[in-house]
C-alpha cells in the first residue's frame, strides 16, 4: 500500500503487516528541513497515531542521505522574533509524542536537524557509510531541536560536548560505540533491516509497547525512586489487559500468541 502524492516531499511509502514506512524525499536539497518538510512530516505522524492498523513506524530518507540539516536559506537572515513566530516546536511534537514505536533508517548524513530527527525516533538502524552530527556552531547557533538535551542524554556529557562545540561528524561505527545508534549495518541492508525489525516489534502486544515507551521517556527526567513508582504502576496496569493473560498462556502452553492490542 502506498500513497505518494506529488509533490509532497514526505509519503508514506508502504503501510504492510502493520509496519508503516514514511520517506523524505527531497534529493536535490539533500533532505533538508525546510517548513514543508516539517510540517509533512508532523501531519502524516499525527494520522498515523490515530491508525489502529498502524503498530511501528519506520522513517528513512532513502539510501542516499537521511537529512543532511535544516534548509539555511530559511533562517539566514531571520530575526529572533521570527524565528519564535515560526514556532517549528509544533511540527516536532507529534514525532515526539507518537505512542508507537518510531525505527529510524538512516543511510549518509543525518547532521543538525537530520540527526535531532533521528533522536527523536526511539531506535536508530544505521547504515555503515552513515555520519551523525551537530554542526550548528559553525554557523554561529546551537540545535534549537532538541540536539544539546536528547544529545547528552544518549551519550552522555563528554561525547555531547565534543559534537556540539567542535560541529564534528561521526561515522556510524563511532556513533554505535557512544550510543548514539542501535545497530549498524551494510548501506544496502538498512531499509531492509529497520523494517524486518518493525515487523517483530509489531508482532508484540501494542499496549505493552505502548506503555515501555512512555515510561522510558517520562521516567528519564524523573528522579530515580519517582521513576521507580511510575514503571510499578505501568507494570500493574498491564495485568489487566488481553495480551497479558494470552502471553502468560501462551509461554504455559508452548506454543505462539495470538497477540490482539486489546485491553
Amino acid at each position: 500500500m502506498t500513497n505518494k502524492q506529488q509533490p509532497s516531499e514526505v509519503y508514506l511509502a508502504s503501510l504492510d503487516d502493520g509496519v508503516a514506512v514514511v520517506r523524505i524525499d527531497r534529493p536535490d536539497a539533500r533532505n533538508a528541513l525546510n517548513g514543508a518538510v516539517r510540517r509533512q512530516l508532523a501531519e502524516l505522524f499525527s494520522s498515523l497515531t490515530q491508525q489502529d492498523e498502524v503498530r511501528v513506524v519506520v522513517l528513512t530518507g532513502g539510501e542516499q542521505v537521511f537529512v543532511a540539516g535544516a534548509d539555511v536559506k530559511e533562517f539566514a537572515t531571520a530575526s529572533p522574533i521570527e524565528m519564535h513566530l515560526r514556532h517549528n516546536e509544533r511540527f516536532w511534537e507529534p514525532i515526539a509524542h507518537c505512542p508507537k514505536p518510531v525505527i529510524a533508517a538512516v543511510n549518509g548524513f543525518a547532521l543538525g536537524g537530520g540527526c535531532e530527527l533521528a533522536m527523536h525516533c526511539d531506535i536508530i538502524v544505521a547504515g555503515e557509510s552513515a555520519q551523525f552530527g551537530q554542526p550548528e556552531v559553525k554557523l554561529g547557533l546551537m540545535p534549537g531541536a532538541g540536539g544539546t538535551q536528547r544529545l547528552v542524554r544518549a551519550v552522555g556529557k563528554f561525547q555531547a560536548m565534543r559534537l556540539l562545540m567542535t560541529g564534528c561528524m561521526v561515522p556510524a561505527s563511532e556513533a554505535l560505540g557512544m550510543g548514539l545508534v542501535s545497530e549498524v549495518v551494510a548501506d544496502g541492508q538498512t531499509l531492509v533491516r529497520a523494517k524486518a525489525l518493525a515487523q517483530e516489534i509489531a508482532r508484540l502486544p501494542t499496549l505493552a509497547l505502548e506503555n515501555i515507551k512512555d515510561t522510558v521517556l517520562a521516567g528519564a527526567d524523573l528522579p530515580l525512586e519517582s521513576a521507580l513508582a511510575l514503571e510499578r504502576k505501568a507494570f500493574q496496569m498491564l495485568f489487566d489487559t488481553v495480551d497479558q493473560k494470552e502471553g502468560a498462556a501462551a509461554f504455559i502452553d508452548k506454543r505462539k500468541p495470538n497477540y490482539q492490542g486489546e485491553t
